[in-house]
């Protein structure tokens, strides 16, 4: 990770992780969860409730069954932080209560997590240190349309979106479940064009297997490579 200028203006500074740390971090904070919890077992699809276990685990009280209605009807979830206690994380009750909304409300309570492991810190600076923020920001609003989105449109919510992911569908994992399709179908490239029928089989063993949606998983192939448009020559960050 290394600083650089943050242009949004929200503030002096920001974090800026390369998808390699993100990968490691976010394999570590799945691992951890699932080992602590399973008798050193790795447990895929990760169970939901490990995954609230796992923002427990990063120092953050959560409120799962929240009215978010005052935010905006497309917010799913809010994290707040406060000076002298830990982080709050609110997730929408539309999403908590719903059995058919399962997937999102994984994907939520992963993008929610990230904010509090990859950028808890810039508030706990902020509180000492005021000059480090330009605004007087105390929480992340995350919105319907922004989780589960691969647009590069904030730096905030560009790494929780990945680092969701990458907790949901560890690389390690991911990447044996990737080789192992192309050694099914006897291919020895290892990309897809998007919109390919092997692209949709691949999405089809990899959305149970982690317990995410289509287009999370189509978002977590994108990023590493995989899936891409007219078989373009793009490196992969899993080979």
């Amino acid at each position: 990770m290394e600083w650089i200028k943050d242009p949004t203006g929200r503030f002096s500074e920001r974090p800026h992780y390369q998808p390699e740390e993100l990968d490691i971090i976010c394999e570590d904070l799945a691992y951890g969860v699932l080992q602590k919890r399973h008798n050193g077992r790795l447990v895929f699809p990760i169970p939901t409730d490990d995954l609230t276990v796992m923002i427990e685990q990063a120092e953050a009280d959560l409120d799962n069954y929240a009215d978010l209605s005052e935010v905006g009807s497309s917010v799913e979830g809010v994290t707040e932080f406060f000076q002298g206690r830990k982080p709050l994380v609110r997730i929408s009750r539309d999403l908590s209560e719903k059995a058919n909304q399962e997937n999102r409300y994984r994907t939520t309570l992963t993008h929610e997590c990230s904010h509090v492991k990859l950028h808890g810190f810039l508030w706990e600076i902020r509180f000492a240190n005021g000059n480090l923020l330009k605004s007087k920001i105390d929480k992340q609003t995350c919105k319907r349309e922004v989780i589960e989105s691969a647009g590069a449109y904030d730096w905030m919510e560009w790494q929780a979106n990945y680092a969701s992911g990458a907790i949901l569908m560890p690389l390690t994992n991911i990447k044996a479940t990737i080789k192992q399709f192309f050694f099914d179908e006897g291919s020895s490239v290892p990309k897809l064009d998007d919109e390919s029928q092997e692209a949709w089989k691949l999405l089809n063993r990899i959305t149970p297997q982690f317990g995410v949606s289509e287009q999370a998983a189509r978002v977590r192939l994108i990023q590493l490579g995989v899936l891409v448009k007219g078989l373009r020559n793009q490196p992969t960050l899993w080979s």
